[in-house]
């Protein structure tokens, strides 16, 4: 009985550590198990993070492709603009130069026809003035011939017409003196003028040279418009302290302000069927009023 008892209790005691040995197998089993498990669940996060990475990060790049194939296309868009506004300014700066050079050669040759005018003119003005004095010589021969053989007896007195002579050759110098003093100077329009008669005596002597007509005006502030000639003249302003005025011409339906013009200055204007141009001389300016001439050629020649 005590061996049965004894071979229990030690049954019963070998039960006893075998139970523990049982129990930690187990929980490291668990234990091992819930490692595992929680590796796999962290990779498992880490594979749908990385896929969630995956598509934002191509979800960028295609974001940032289409980006830049804009701005491509925006960019190659404002270079044709650009290169088509550039060709434009290009061409209008070709036009402005080409238009440059046209005007250029123009201005040339109106100079040269005006300066071949003014040759001409000069040319015909020596000729008239040589002309003038041969016939003023060839008259002076004549009178003094037949003035020498002219006596005439009144009441037995003798009267002499020598002071006759003496009086045809002085007016013939002086006249040569006079026409000589006359000045000729450039107009308003860049073409030298007639002879300039600032006087009465003047202006007598300029048609004793015959080469130009020549009409005496008196313009009032008042009046609308006064034709002296062929053309039409109206008073703007006058400026009596510095002998300055304003006037319109009206010629060939054109009408014309010549502005600010002083005393003795001639005022250029052309009508047509002429090359040379007329020309306004105004002597004084008095309150409200100026008194001149209009000088026009005798010969109209059509210009070029």
């Amino acid at each position: 009985m005590e061996r049965e008892k004894t071979q229990m209790d030690s049954n019963e005691t070998n039960n006893y550590y075998v139970e523990p040995e049982q129990k930690s197998g187990s929980g490291k089993f668990w234990l091992i198990g819930g490692a595992l498990a929680l590796a796999l669940g962290a990779n498992a996060y880490l594979v749908v993070r990385s896929n969630h990475l995956s598509e934002e990060l191509a979800a960028i790049r295609d974001g940032n492709t289409a980006q830049f194939a804009k701005m491509n296309q925006s960019a190659a868009a404002s270079d044709e603009d650009y290169r088509d506004r550039f060709d434009k300014l290009s061409q209008s700066i070709n036009d402005v130069h080409s238009s440059a050079a046209n005007a250029h050669t123009a201005l040339k040759k109106f100079q040269a026809d005006e300066k071949k005018a003014n040759d001409d003119f000069s040319q015909k003005l020596d000729a008239q003035k040589t002309d003038f004095g041969g016939q003023l010589s060839t008259l002076s021969s004549d009178t003094n011939s037949k003035f020498s053989q002219v006596t005439t007896d009144v009441g037995g007195v003798k009267t002499d017409v020598d002071g006759l002579k003496t009086q045809v050759a002085d007016d013939r110098t002086q006249l040569e003196q006079h026409t000589t003093d006359l000045k000729r100077v450039v107009g308003d329009m860049g073409v030298m003028s007639g002879l300039i008669a600032t006087n009465g005596k003047d202006l007598d002597a300029l048609r004793q040279l015959g080469e130009r007509n020549y009409y005496e005006f008196s313009v009032a502030k008042n009046q609308k418009q006064v034709r002296v000639g062929n053309v039409m003249l109206s008073l703007k302003k006058v400026d009596q302290k510095h002998n300055r005025y304003t006037i319109d011409v009206m010629a060939d339906d054109k009408l014309v302000e010549k502005k600010d013009r002083t005393t003795n200055e001639p005022i250029q204007i052309y009508v047509s069927g002429a090359r040379q141009p007329d020309e306004i001389v105004v002597n004084s300016v008095q309150k409200d009023t100026i008194t001149g001439y209009l000088a026009t050629p005798k010969v109209t020649l059509s210009r070029r």
